[in-house]
C-alpha cells in the first residue's frame, strides 16, 4: 500500500493527535480507517506513552473519500494560517527585543557623543 520508504520520511507521518489538530477529525474517523485497512499505521511510544503514527497521504485521500476536497482544502488552509499567524507573532516579539536591545545600544553610544561625532567626522574625511 505504502511507497516504499514513505514511513521515513520527513513530514510523511503524523501522530493521531496531530491529525486531529491539523485536519479537524475524530479520533473514532482515524481508528475506523485503521480498523477497515485503509488507514496503515504504525506503533511509537514517547516516555512511555503509546501512539499511533498513519501516513499523511492515506488521510488525506481518506478525508478525500468521506468527506469530500472541500473539507480537505479548508482544513488545510486553516492549519497553514494557524502556522503563518503563530510565526508572525514569533517574528513580532523578536522584533521588539531587537528593538530595545537596539534602543539601549544608541543610548550607551549617545552618552559618549564627542566619540560618536569624532567618529562620523573621520569616516567622512576616510571617504574623501
Amino acid at each position: 500500500m505504502a511507497e516504499y520508504g514513505e514511513w521515513n520520511r520527513k513530514g510523511a507521518t503524523l501522530s493521531v493527535v496531530t491529525a486531529q489538530a491539523e485536519y479537524g477529525v475524530s479520533q473514532d474517523f482515524i481508528i475506523k480507517g485503521v480498523q477497515t485497512g485503509i488507514l496503515e499505521y504504525r506503533e511509537g511510544s514517547i516516555w512511555g506513552n503509546p501512539y499511533l503514527r498513519i501516513l499523511r497521504s492515506q488521510l488525506e485521500a481518506y478525508i478525500v473519500g468521506k468527506l469530500g476536497e472541500n473539507y480537505l482544502a479548508r482544513a488545510k488552509g486553516e492549519a497553514e494560517l494557524r502556522r503563518v499567524t503563530k510565526e508572525m507573532g514569533d517574528l513580532n516579539k523578536k522584533l521588539r527585543s531587537m528593538q530595545a536591545r537596539k534602543d539601549e545600544l544608541e543610548a550607551e553610544l549617545g552618552k559618549g557623543s564627542n566619540t560618536k561625532q569624532s567618529g562620523s567626522s573621520a569616516q567622512k574625511k576616510a571617504h574623501r
